[in-house]
């Protein structure tokens, strides 16, 4: 078993990369669902939004669930971090 990655690092994958902080943490089906919700909130409210909304209302839905994943893919990288490695 390989050391984990400073959570920071793990932090900053997962704002360019949606979803692959839980990847890289070990939590793969996590942040696959976590990437497929942040697509259909964003086809959601694309579709529901007024004519008038900006690119930011139009992907409110994305945007709200990719907020909620990075403080997540954080916290799991530290709890990684924290964990004596077997052996």
């Amino acid at each position: 078993m390989r050391a984990p990655l400073n959570p920071y690092a793990v932090l900053a994958i997962a704002v360019v990369l949606p979803g692959m902080g839980h990847v890289i943490c070990g939590a793969a089906r996590r942040g696959l669902m976590l990437q497929l919700f942040m697509i259909l909130g964003a086809f959601v409210t694309w579709h529901l939004a007024p004519q008038g909304a900006s690119l930011a209302g139009k992907l409110a839905g994305g945007l709200f669930v990719y907020a909620l994943s990075l403080p997540e893919a954080y916290r799991l990288a530290r709890l990684r971090a924290l964990r004596p490695l077997p052996g």
